[in-house]
C-alpha cells in the first residue's frame, strides 16, 4: 500500500474510534419532564409526563438515611429541586447539578450554626480509580458512565427532580 492510502485509512480509524468513545450522545426521544429518585429503593426514574422513560439503579451519599442538613454529613438531599447546571469536565464522568440548597435548607443549616453545603450532582464514576462500595458519594446520586451518558443527553437544565426518602 502507498503511504497515502495508509494515512487515509489511519485517519478514518482515528475518527471512527473517537466518535465511538465520545461521552456525548444525541437524544431524540420524548422530553424528560421530571426526575424522581427513591433513596430507600436506590432507584432513579425519568418521566415524560406520566410515562416512565428510563429507570436506573443509583448509589447515594455515604450517610444515605435522612435529608442532607449540612456540609459534610454525607447525605443526599430530599425534596423538590431542579437540574440547574451541567459539567462536561467534572471530576466524575459528566455531571448534572441539583439546585440544593434551597432557602429552607440554608435557613435550617444556619439555625444549627452550620454551612448547608452544595455541589450536589447526578454523575457517573470518578475519573480516578479506587475501591467503592454502595453509597460512596458525599451526597450525590451516582450511576454508571454509560447510564450517565444517556441521562446527560436526556435531561435538560430546568427539569424538576423530586428526591424521596
Amino acid at each position: 500500500m502507498s503511504f497515502r492510502i495508509i494515512r487515509s485509512v489511519a485517519l478514518v480509524m482515528v475518527l471512527f474510534l473517537s466518535a465511538c468513545s465520545s461521552k456525548f450522545i444525541n437524544y431524540n426521544g420524548p422530553e424528560v419532564t421530571r426526575v424522581e429518585v427513591f433513596k430507600n429503593a436506590r432507584i432513579m426514574n425519568l418521566y415524560h409526563g406520566d410515562s416512565l422513560l428510563k429507570r436506573y439503579a443509583v448509589d447515594l451519599g455515604f450517610g444515605a438515611t435522612g435529608h442532607k442538613q449540612f456540609e459534610g454529613d454525607g447525605k443526599t438531599p430530599e425534596g423538590r429541586y431542579t437540574i440547574d447546571r451541567r459539567n462536561p469536565e467534572s471530576s466524575f464522568y459528566l455531571s448534572l447539578g441539583i439546585s440544593y440548597p434551597n432557602e429552607q435548607d440554608i435557613a435550617y443549616a444556619k439555625s444549627i450554626g452550620k454551612d448547608p453545603g452544595g455541589d450536589i450532582f447526578i454523575h457517573g464514576q470518578p475519573n480516578i480509580t479506587g475501591p467503592r462500595g454502595p453509597d460512596w458519594t458525599a451526597g450525590c446520586i451516582a450511576v454508571t458512565n454509560k447510564e450517565m451518558r444517556q441521562i446527560y443527553a436526556m435531561v435538560n437544565d430546568g427539569t424538576v427532580i423530586d428526591i424521596f426518602p
